[in-house]
Parts: C-alpha cells; sequence; structure tokens
C-alpha cells in the first residue's frame, strides 16, 4: 500500500470551509477517507494558539484522531494586521518527509504551495493531492498538483 502524509493548514481549512460551504471540516471523515487512500506514515495539523480553552479542545480531538498538532503564537501587531500563518514550517515538514512517502496530502487553499509541490513531484518523485474549497482554492494550486479534491458534504459536519 502507498504510504502517504497529511498536511493540514487548520486555519485555512476552517476559514474557506465556513466562508465559502457554510460548514465544519470533519476530520474523522477526512482521516476515515484518507486511510482508504493508502498508510498514513506522518499526519500534521498546523494551527496558532490563542490560549482559548474551546481551541485547546478542538486540537485534543485532532490528536485524539491521529495528527501531531503543532502550534504557533497567534500574533496581532499594533496596526491590527495578524500572523500566524504556518507556510514555511509546512513546507519544511513537506520537504523532509517527501523522502520517506509516495504521496503528499494537503489541506489548503494557498497558492504559495503549489510551486513546493513542483518540486517535491521533481526532485523527490513525490506525488501529490489537494483538498480545498474550490471558490477558495489557488487556481496555481490546483493546477499543480495531481488531484485536487474539493471539500464536499462528505467532507462536512452537518
Amino acid at each position: 500500500m502507498k504510504k502517504i502524509a497529511l498536511f493540514v493548514d487548520v486555519q485555512n481549512i476552517y476559514y474557506t470551509c465556513k466562508q465559502s460551504l457554510g460548514k465544519n471540516f470533519d476530520y474523522n471523515a477526512f482521516w476515515a477517507h484518507a486511510k482508504q487512500l493508502g498508510d498514513i506514515e506522518y499526519a500534521y495539523a498546523y494551527a496558532t494558539y490563542r490560549g482559548d480553552d474551546k481551541q485547546t479542545q478542538f486540537q485534543n480531538i485532532l490528536r485524539a484522531i491521529g495528527f501531531e498538532v503543532k502550534l504557533k503564537p497567534y500574533i496581532q501587531r499594533a496596526d491590527g494586521s495578524k500572523k500566524g500563518d504556518w507556510d514555511v514550517g509546512i513546507t519544511i515538514d513537506m520537504m523532509e518527509t517527501a523522502k520517506q512517502v509516495d504521496e503528499v496530502i494537503l489541506l489548503s487553499g494557498d497558492g504559495d504551495f503549489a510551486i513546493l509541490l513542483a518540486h517535491l513531484r521533481n526532485q523527490y518523485g513525490v506525488s501529490s493531492r489537494v483538498y480545498g474549497a474550490p471558490k477558495l482554492t489557488s487556481q496555481l494550486l490546483m493546477d499543480s498538483c495531481d488531484v485536487f479534491s474539493a471539500i464536499d458534504d462528505a467532507l462536512l459536519l452537518s
């Protein structure tokens, strides 16, 4: 069976599902789906930490499912802008795991990952699959992956 690695940009998936599909993402359903695609060797969920109890409970649910949850502090600058993206961390982890898996699966709509997926394919022969909300997923990202899967009702909480 094929070896796979999962990478979830939690904030991106939360906001794109809420905004474009009006529902929350179902991580249990996704995990069950991913297990049908191959052996899950690595599973990372990247989130920001705000010290919120509800958020901590959610992160514990992700851990119970099987994800390694990686946190970074949520920063609000004096000018009101916000910082908390995981693009560099996701990139490093994808490059490290690409040497040990057959496919990387990314849950994000962020077009910044397009060049990374092309690099992983060319450098390591790793295929890529992206799950995203079609209306809010970068066309460049959809074009750069081997398989794009639109998040639909099967992967949403009812």
